[in-house]
């Protein structure tokens, strides 16, 4: 999950010509921007079904973390029009993929994201950062009680704010606090039953 370091911080390139190529949606079409880091960006890959013949727009990059897709917010949601937005983000920033971080710090990008979206009239779904007891790239980090804090956090914020929470966490943990091993293969992403999980839960939530 982690990066090497470009000129392009924020990988605005990356879908840049795709970008472009997406119309201004049509009046009743419900045009959904999945906004996040390799989770989101390999359940196309994994379950491309789920994106298949919908208005789902997959705006996925692996290793992000949250100031990274803060910066691309605009770009690669805000332009597209959507009418939702789905954000699930921070484990990367635990793990430093960027450098250190704190809870304050990730909550106050994924706000900032959320305000924009409402902004521009886009509702916004928030995701709960997924389980991991272990990151595969960083075996020295316990990333899973900050996990735990910081659901617990943007948990908070969507009830005083009036903004929908997506549990994944609770759906997907095992009694380690890590992902239940039917669903991951490395600890850390899901596998094509995780992602199965995901879908079904997203299915109902919407």
């Amino acid at each position: 999950m982690q990066q090497k370091t470009t000129q392009d911080w924020p990988y605005l390139k990356k879908y840049e010509k795709e970008n472009q190529s997406i119309h201004s949606p049509i009046s009743e079409e419900n045009r959904v921007v999945f906004m996040g880091d390799s989770i989101t960006e390999f359940w196309g890959r994994l379950m491309p079904e789920f994106f298949e013949g919908k208005s789902y727009i997959n705006r996925g990059i692996s290793g992000q973390t949250t100031p990274q897709m803060l910066v691309r917010f605009r770009a690669d949601v805000i332009a597209l029009q959507p009418k939702t937005v789905v954000i699930l983000a921070g484990a990367n920033d635990i793990a430093g993929n960027t450098g250190p971080a704190t809870l304050e710090m990730i909550t106050n990008n994924l706000f900032s994201m959320m305000e924009l979206a409402q902004i521009h009239n886009i509702k916004v779904i928030l995701c709960s950062v997924l389980p991991a007891n272990m990151f595969p790239w960083k075996i020295r980090e316990n990333p899973s009680q900050k996990i735990i804090a910081l659901n617990q956090m943007l948990h908070h914020y969507t009830k005083e704010n009036n903004i929908q929470y997506l549990d994944y966490y609770s759906a997907m943990v095992d009694e380690n606090d890590g992902m239940i091993t039917t669903y991951t293969e490395d600890g850390v992403h899901p596998n094509r039953k995780g992602y199965e999980v995901m879908a079904q839960m997203f299915n109902l939530y919407r």
